[in-house]
């Protein structure tokens, strides 16, 4: 007979279910657990795995997902098979707050789901896109687009996967530069509450502190993933020549190689935080403004670097020109458009959404959802003239 409390390996549904549940009970204090979950549509009961568990599951099986693989996350339009893509960049950030959470017995299965979808959301180009995309969004009275919110858009609407609360939450919550040195959750009680909450940052404000700890673990491991491997990346292509670029004073306290950031910033986070009595997420102040200062660094040197933003005015100009031709495809309903074939008329897309969504509101969706070479194939496409194979007589 099985005996409870026995963590040997399960053999059955319900021993599984208990077995999981018992886990759990070992988590700290503040760690969000199964029981907590919150499904706003709750369609199908829970099986073996866990709710989050279950989240994780159906991200990774969307077609968001799988268009990862081609989504710039910095260095876009850079011809170099071994620099940082988006898909790389969300296995990170998912190993590195797994990491994190594990050390400050926190729920996993809640920290990866948060991490495999918090990044659905970004357009073809990176945040440059983003920004191309968000002024067209507002020319058309849909306001600021951020790629959060398009993250729970295209996962709680466009495909309908009936996250938790929890999940969806830590996703809306991930980005927002900000110097915090400490994070503590902030309660979202309801899927009304957290309704609004997507309202106010699709009005344009700030995200405010996720609802769980395992939220704000993903917050930070963002930062830990790329800030450092973007160092590397540059170097990687010659945008920095070499470490002696990097100032002394980072390189003495954070390190001045991707590996040496990540596991300085790892452990800083795990020795500062309190996940046991007082439940927040904190960096030392010595690490903390190093941090912040090395963020300018690599906007000054990295980010806003002439040969990367050499390009920005044409890219500028395709987003123009894909956005007000696919707007006039859907007011004529030119059925044969890409938006129609690949988008609005697909069965993966959620007919609810499409009724609900004004034509300008779909073509912001379309496109933000592009991968850079799909974008860029549908830009040759209503830009250069086709040739015709064949003979005329």
């Amino acid at each position: 007979m099985e005996k409870r409390g026995d963590l040997s390996k399960p053999t059955s549904v319900s021993s599984i279910y208990r077995y999981t549940r018992e886990r759990e009970a070992l988590l700290s204090p503040h760690a969000c657990r199964s029981d907590q979950s919150q499904r706003r549509k709750n369609r199908k009961p829970e099986d073996i795995r866990t709710p989050y568990s279950r989240d994780a599951d159906r991200i990774i099986h969307t077609r968001a997902y799988t268009r990862y693989i081609d989504k710039t996350q910095v260095f876009y339009l850079i011809e170099n098979d071994h620099i940082t893509h988006r898909v790389i960049h969300v296995q990170l950030v998912s190993k590195i707050a797994r990491t994190i959470g594990r050390s400050l017995r926190l729920n996993e299965d809640l920290i990866e789901a948060i991490a495999l979808g918090h990044d659905i959301g970004h357009t073809p180009y990176g945040h440059f896109g983003e920004s191309c995309l968000s002024d067209l969004c507002k020319d058309h009275g849909l306001g600021k687009f951020s790629h959060n919110v398009q993250s729970v858009r295209s996962l709680d609407l466009i495909e309908d996967q009936d996250l938790t609360l929890q999940v969806l939450d830590g996703i809306l919550c991930h980005n927002g530069e900000t110097d915090d040195r400490s994070i503590s959750p902030k309660p979202c009680h309801d899927w009304p509450e957290f309704d609004r909450k997507v309202k106010t940052c699709e009005a344009g404000s700030r995200a405010t502190a996720p609802t769980t700890l395992e939220g704000c673990v993903v917050k930070f491991a963002d930062t830990i993933a790329y800030i450092g491997r973007d160092l590397q990346d540059a170097l990687e292509i010659g945008i920095i020549k070499g470490p002696e670029e990097v100032p002394r004073e980072f390189k003495e306290i954070l390190g001045d190689d991707n590996r040496t950031i990540v596991d300085t910033l790892i452990h800083d986070l795990i020795d500062h935080s309190d996940a046991d009595d007082r439940g927040y997420i904190s960096y030392s102040q010595e690490v903390e403004q190093t941090l912040t200062a090395f963020r300018i660094f690599s906007r000054d040197h990295i980010y806003n670097n002439p040969k990367l933003t050499a390009e920005r005015e044409k890219i500028s100009g395709m987003y123009r020109i894909l956005f007000s031709t696919y707007l006039r495809d859907i007011e004529r309903d030119q059925y044969n458009s890409k938006i129609f074939t690949d988008f609005i008329n697909t069965p993966w897309v959620n007919r609810d959404y499409l009724q609900k969504t004004p034509p300008a509101g779909l073509v912001r969706d379309f496109i933000a959802g592009m991968t850079d070479r799909y974008f860029l194939k549908r830009f040759e496409d209503r830009v250069l003239p086709h040739r015709v194979e064949g003979t005329f007589r």
